[in-house]
């Protein structure tokens, strides 16, 4: 998209999420002379991507493509971004919405200077859902090291009845502990929904014992395990006992492709654990890595990665969905049961770490607006002026997420220019 100098309509382009779609989705529309109001409900942006220990298929860093965004925004002054911030209410017609935001209370104002001395005197702390539940954060933290905004953020519901010793430690005055919700409102032409998504609930799936087991985790848990800003610094550990495993079983589809569960295809499941079984080769080339899945679904140019990294060797695939996870209570390895199809009948298999690769599920629940979804809570086109992008309209990997957000920003556009000449 072109840019302009002039913003094209005294209203706005309201994005909901600030994951990678609905960044892209407020930069492409900024830069092609629109006036985005970004809103986003964590106290950063980056969305899911922002957790990822690196992407496939080139296996790099998010972070560096993070920070392109990043500063994209930062240069760009028709782009106002709302962290802990949610939309409570939209009223009007499509070209002519009334949006009220509710922002939450950060506690921590522009001055802050990333000292670490609110962190460092506080007393209280917090599960850390950045990463997964496998750490703890004080209740005053910073969400990731390179968090946009810059900024800590004050758990108040952590804190400790009447304690200051967060604002008391500040020399920059930066710590605001009487700041309160505030409600604001913006006429917008259009709304860009790129609420993302969350895991589906594994401890809903009882017969592979998560939750019961320690030693059974999420492909988001070994992504941040993975992650050198990580609850452990990069090395994939056993909960129980903080040991590398020798021994990983990867099951797909836990929990889709399954009408007790999820009934669809979550489509980026096989491409991660084939990202992660590069993880644990790295870490210890002996390691042995087994996938048990339903079909390997790498479409697309993923077929290269499926074949680059089956190819390396260490890996073996069984064709098969598990039955069961069992736990040895001395050890506690695992026990896995399951059907092996290409060789008929059942197996079982010790392993040091299971790992369980949960579907996608669409956040669109809960949000004020008609939203058509299908049947499954994804976001479906048909909504007038509201544009559905990233994992709210479909499972997708990164780049798809990406270029729907970019097809969004042109559909903000257009009701833009549409809204001008109806004025």
């Amino acid at each position: 998209m072109d840019a302009s100098t002039q913003d094209r309509s005294a209203k706005e382009v309201l994005v909901i999420g600030g994951g990678v779609a609905g960044m892209t989705a407020a930069i492409e529309a900024a830069e092609a002379g629109c006036r985005v109001v970004l809103i986003e409900k964590s106290p950063y942006l980056g969305g899911r991507v922002a957790g990822l220990n690196l992407y496939f298929p080139k296996l790099c860093p998010p972070a560096c493509g993070l920070e392109i965004n990043f500063q994209r925004i930062k240069k760009n002054p028709r782009i106002r971004v709302l962290t802990l911030a949610e939309l409570e209410r939209l009223e009007g017609v499509p070209g002519e919405f009334r949006a009220t935001v509710k922002v939450a209370p950060r506690y921590v104002t522009d001055a802050c200077t990333l000292c670490d001395a609110c962190a460092a005197a506080c007393p209280s702390e917090r599960p850390d859902e950045f990463n997964a539940g496998l750490a703890k954060t004080k209740a005053a933290y910073l969400p990731l090291r390179w968090a946009f905004p810059a900024q800590y953020v004050i758990d108040r519901a952590a804190c400790a009845s009447g304690c200051h010793a967060c604002a008391e430690a500040c020399a920059y005055g930066a710590v605001d502990l009487d700041q309160g919700e505030r409600r604001m409102t913006f006429d917008v032409a259009g709304v860009v929904v790129a609420t993302g998504w969350e895991p589906y609930d594994a401890t809903r799936i009882d017969n592979l014992g998560f939750g019961r087991y320690r030693n059974v985790v999420t492909n988001i848990m070994l992504e941040r395990l993975a992650a050198q800003g990580g609850p452990t610094g990069g090395r994939v550990v056993r909960p129980s006992d903080g040991e590398a495993p020798k021994s990983v079983v990867f099951v797909q589809c836990a929990g889709s492709r399954d009408h007790n569960h999820l009934p669809y295809c979550s489509a980026v499941c096989c491409a991660a654990s084939l990202k992660q079984a590069t993880y644990l080769r790295a870490q210890d080339p002996a390691a042995e890595i087994t996938i048990f899945y339903i079909d390997i679904r790498v479409p697309g140019h993923l077929e290269e990665f499926y074949t680059r990294v089956t190819a390396a060797g260490g890996l073996r695939l069984i064709k098969g969905k598990v039955g069961r996870v069992d736990e040895d209570p001395t050890t506690h390895d695992l026990i896995v049961t399951a059907e092996d199809v290409l060789n008929g009948g059942k197996m079982t298999q010790r392993a040091n770490l299971v790992v369980l690769a949960t579907g996608i599920v669409p956040r669109t629940g809960g949000l004020p607006l008609e939203l058509v979804t299908d049947e499954f809570g994804f976001a479906v086109d048909g909504s007038e002026g509201l544009y559905p992008a990233g994992c709210a309209k479909r499972p997708s990997e990164a780049a798809a997420s990406i270029r729907d957000g970019t097809g969004a920003a042109l559909q903000a556009l257009q009701s833009v220019v549409r809204g001008t000449r109806h004025g």
